[in-house]
């Protein structure tokens, strides 16, 4: 099983830092919600795409993940436009589509180790408060990770669909995708239970082993 959507690529944002890569991603995430006029998203928007290619993402990628998301963002704005105003619609879509692309880059760009043990080493002041840093650790990059994962089985699934002539409704879409979905967690478990991950432990450092004869 693979655990996340890493791109191996020579760019300079798979050789970032985790710790930088994570943190402009929650300094964006509350940034685009202190913006409260759409226009001025457009530029972080055009960023974040850049971005892309300077990672070498291809764009068909890009689109392949964001394609599931393209009838919800029509949904918000259409929702927003008619119970609020249009401008407060492209406002919410801009902020969604921002989170949504910021996020799945630096899954594309980040390694699950990497981003494991970053998590780990930010979460550790609060271990003597009862957190134990390897779990939440791991539940945060895991999380990253499989949003674009459950998109991917949506239209997998929306598309077997499609091909057998079956009408779409929420419950033939729901079913396959829990199935699927407690599917991938069993793999998950038995690769980390392979690999002997035990969240009682911190998480290996790079280059421990090294140091044991």
């Amino acid at each position: 099983m693979t655990l996340g959507l890493y791109i191996d690529r020579s760019s300079l944002l798979h050789r970032l830092a985790p710790a930088v890569k994570l943190a402009t991603l929650l300094a964006a995430g509350i940034g685009v919600f202190l913006v409260r006029d759409p226009l001025w998203l457009l530029p972080v928007l055009g960023t974040v795409l850049m971005l892309y290619a300077v990672a070498k993402i291809p764009p068909g990628e890009v689109w392949r993940q964001l394609r599931p998301l393209a009838v919800l963002m029509v949904l918000f704005l259409l929702a927003h436009g008619w119970l609020t105003t249009w401008t407060l619609g492209f406002l919410v879509v801009l902020r969604f589509a921002i989170l949504v692309l910021a996020a799945f880059l630096v899954t594309y760009t980040t390694k699950l180790s990497a981003m494991i043990e970053t998590l780990e080493r930010a979460i550790a002041p609060l271990a003597p408060l009862g957190v134990n840093p390897a779990k939440v650790s791991l539940a945060l990059s895991l999380a990253l990770r499989f949003i674009p994962l459950l998109y991917d089985r949506v239209r997998e699934i929306r598309e077997a669909q499609r091909a057998r002539g079956l009408e779409r409704s929420v419950v033939s879409i729901a079913v396959p995708l829990l199935v699927r979905t407690l599917r991938m967690a069993d793999d998950l478990t038995q690769a980390l239970e392979a690999r002997g991950f035990d969240a009682t432990e911190p998480a290996p450092r790079a280059g421990r082993a090294k140091t044991r004869r």
